[in-house]
């Protein structure tokens, strides 16, 4: 299991899209984007757990009901089934974060630049009306990662 985590805007998931498009067949992804909204940035986590996690681990497909943001605010989209990978792909906000680690083969993070840049590309793909939910999810991460110590554990460090 591989962690593509930083801040957001940063470029995780087009890293994870390419080591998932480089692996083939044996590789799924699983997005965190998926799973948090802005008012719920990481307490989803036992959702992942018990609806991918476990049973993957146990040999078993796992299954999730994704975020749909099509309408602009959250509300309950479809069903995605995960088969079983050789290689799962984490990808997102706090995917390598200190619970999961220990069952991580690698945790990569990625920086992305400085959190203005972030910011201006998270709004680019997100949208205008994003910004101020953004802003505020930034102030949200810098505390998030400071805490977990993310950064820090992580064995490739991308500016």
């Amino acid at each position: 299991m591989l962690a593509v985590d930083g801040p957001s805007g940063a470029g995780k998931s087009t890293l994870a899209e390419v080591v998932v498009a480089e692996l083939g067949p044996q590789a799924a992804l699983v997005s965190t984007d998926a799973f948090a909204t802005w008012d719920n940035p990481v307490a989803w986590w036992p959702q992942l757990e018990r609806g991918v996690l476990e049973p993957l681990s146990a040999g078993r497909a796992g299954e999730y009901q994704r975020v749909d943001w099509t309408c602009g605010e959250p509300r309950p989209g479809e069903l995605v089934t995960v088969e079983v990978p050789e290689v799962l792909v984490l990808e997102g906000v706090s995917s390598g974060r200190r619970s999961v680690r220990s069952r991580l083969s690698h945790l990569c993070w990625i920086e992305g630049g400085s959190q203005s840049e972030r910011l201006e590309r998270a709004v680019a793909r997100d949208g205008e009306a994003s910004r101020a939910h953004l802003r505020r999810w930034q102030l949200f991460e810098q505390g998030w990662f400071a805490v977990d110590g993310t950064p820090e554990s992580a064995q490739t460090r991308l500016a």
